[in-house]
């Protein structure tokens, strides 16, 4: 599918809201105002959104179903697609690093409060979400989707054993 759209350059506040709801689907920019995403009901639905984002800001969208010219710009379209979910998976894993490096401080420093642990299980939801949303849209399966899943276990993992000491200390200092 292709969305293609106009918007008035002032206030930038739409083209921003049309920009950052692609962006959250993974819609793939191609050029300005100009963007693909595979023809699922998902990602379909997610392109409304975006066309109604564009409309009540006065603007004009477009949506084509669009079939690629031959193999070649099929196998590229899904390359980019996938370049794009890897870069993800890279930001996605590096705060799974940040993740285990706060769980780490607060062990060094016995900070073993409730409130400390509440903290640290609201970011693993975080986590969480974030791990399902890519997976949603990453539709080609990029290779660092499997290591992501391997390492949002072992901060589930990290983050019971600081729920042990926590309860060991009695959630108090």
């Amino acid at each position: 599918m292709l969305l293609t759209y106009r918007l008035a350059a002032e206030p930038s506040r739409h083209r921003v809201a049309v920009w950052r709801e692609l962006r959250r689907i993974g819609a793939l920019s191609l050029q300005q105002a100009t963007w693909a995403v595979p023809a699922r009901g998902d990602f379909i639905d997610a392109l409304s959104r975006a066309v109604s984002l564009v409309e009540r800001a006065g603007g004009e969208a477009l949506v084509f179903e669009a079939e690629p010219r031959g193999a070649e710009v099929e196998s590229r379209l899904e390359r980019l697609f996938t370049a794009e979910r890897e870069e993800e998976w890279r930001e996605f894993l590096a705060e799974c690093s940040k993740f285990d490096d706060e769980i780490e401080r607060e062990i060094a420093t016995e900070k073993f409060t409730a409130a400390e642990l509440d903290e640290e299980e609201q970011n693993l939801d975080r986590l969480r979400r974030w791990f399902r949303e890519l997976r949603g849209r990453d539709v080609f399966v990029a290779t660092a989707q499997s290591a992501a899943e391997e390492r949002l276990d072992e901060c589930v993992e990290h983050l019971d054993r600081f729920a042990e000491l926590v309860y060991e200390h009695g959630g108090e200092r």
